[in-house]
């Protein structure tokens, strides 16, 4: 397989715009509660769409999956669990930060851990760190870290800047405090992905050696960790529904005004396209981490910089910075394009490694 890092970068930016723009179908649905909605979409993104896009790509995947180590099948599943808990809280998150700062935040301390951990883990960071290109792709990695930093900083000055009535305009829940423990944790959490492709590289491979193009070598891998995702939202979801209808329950034992029914059919659909739009984000960061060559690690960074990019871009469309000042939105602008930069960077010190240049 000769590498493309330039195509990985690509597609990267493809899986950031998916992962940055998901949670957009999730504003039309109306009078569903979160875990509703939630979990519905989570059968969309977790389910479905994983095992369609892999037995199309996959011309034997039932084989690769009973084939595959059991090690490697369960390794991936627990620590897609794992990362499903960082999910779970991710979306709390966007609750009470908005989608820029709440990406931001929770994304900056995913791509540390998700890629930063990985080498040191199997004791590769000496030999990067070596070389040219390894000091060069780490060098991207620290410039990605400096502009979540500054995009940081320009969400923590909106929430000092703005009023009550455009933070209300903007995510009537925003509460930075609460936020930002949750983002803390998700981002910590999330990062528990980079791993469970790691543990699924047997599986990987057992599905190239059974006839699967190499470009989709990873979306068998995708079905057992999202799988392990889907239980754990799965299980706290059904927590709060349990518990939610109890209360309604409760409240209708008393004198209350009846309220509207929930539109089924468009609640449906538009949890469908979340759940879809948020699966395309691994589809594509499957095929752009195969093409990332050596230093395929480094593609969580990369991953992370253009779903912050594009998510701060709705936010500016959804006017989230409403009531910012003007230096507020350069320092988000200069975070931005730092965002930018670091993907080009990475991307040369991968092409230097897929070139031969140490």
């Amino acid at each position: 397989m000769h590498p493309q890092p330039f195509l990985g970068v690509f597609l990267h930016a493809l899986g950031g715009l998916a992962a940055g723009s998901f949670y957009l179908p999730y504003k039309k649905v109306r009078g569903w509660a979160w875990e509703l909605y939630w979990l519905v979409g989570g059968v969309f993104s977790w389910i479905l769409a994983p095992w369609i896009a892999a037995a199309l790509t996959s011309p034997r995947l039932i084989e690769v999956l009973r084939g595959a180590p059991v090690k490697s099948v369960l390794a991936t599943y627990l620590l897609g669990v794992l990362w499903g808990v960082g999910g779970l809280t991710f979306g709390l998150s966007m609750r009470y930060l908005g989608l820029s700062l709440g990406y931001a935040l929770a994304l900056g301390f995913c791509a540390v851990f998700g890629t930063i951990v990985p080498p040191l883990f199997q004791g590769q960071m000496g030999s990067l760190a070596s070389v040219l290109s390894g000091q060069v792709t780490l060098a991207g990695i620290l410039v990605c870290l400096a502009g979540i930093a500054v995009c940081g900083r320009a969400g923590a000055r909106r929430e000092k800047e703005a009023t009550a009535a455009d933070r209300a305009a903007a995510a009537p829940e925003l509460n930075f405090a609460k936020g930002l423990w949750i983002a803390v944790f998700a981002g910590i959490m999330s990062s528990c992905m980079a791993f469970a492709y790691a543990a699924g590289k047997p599986i990987a491979a057992r599905a190239v050696e059974l006839g699967t193009p190499d470009i989709f070598q990873n979306f068998p891998v995708m079905i057992v960790a999202l799988a392990g995702g889907f239980t754990t939202n799965a299980v706290w979801c059904g927590i709060l529904l349990r518990r939610n209808r109890r209360k309604r329950a409760a409240e209708s034992a008393v004198a209350s005004p009846a309220r509207p029914r929930a539109p089924f059919w468009p609640n449906l659909i538009f949890s469908a396209l979340a759940g879809v739009t948020w699966y395309l984000q691994f589809f594509f960061y499957g095929m752009g981490t195969t093409r990332m060559g050596r230093y395929d690690f480094s593609s969580w960074t990369i991953h992370m910089a253009f779903i912050i990019l594009f998510s701060n871009l709705w936010g500016l469309v959804l006017r989230e910075w409403k009531g910012s000042r003007r230096r507020t939105m350069w320092i988000v602008a200069a975070g931005l394009l730092v965002l930018v930069l670091s993907t080009v960077v990475v991307g040369a010190g991968n092409y230097i490694a897929a070139a031969g240049g140490r």
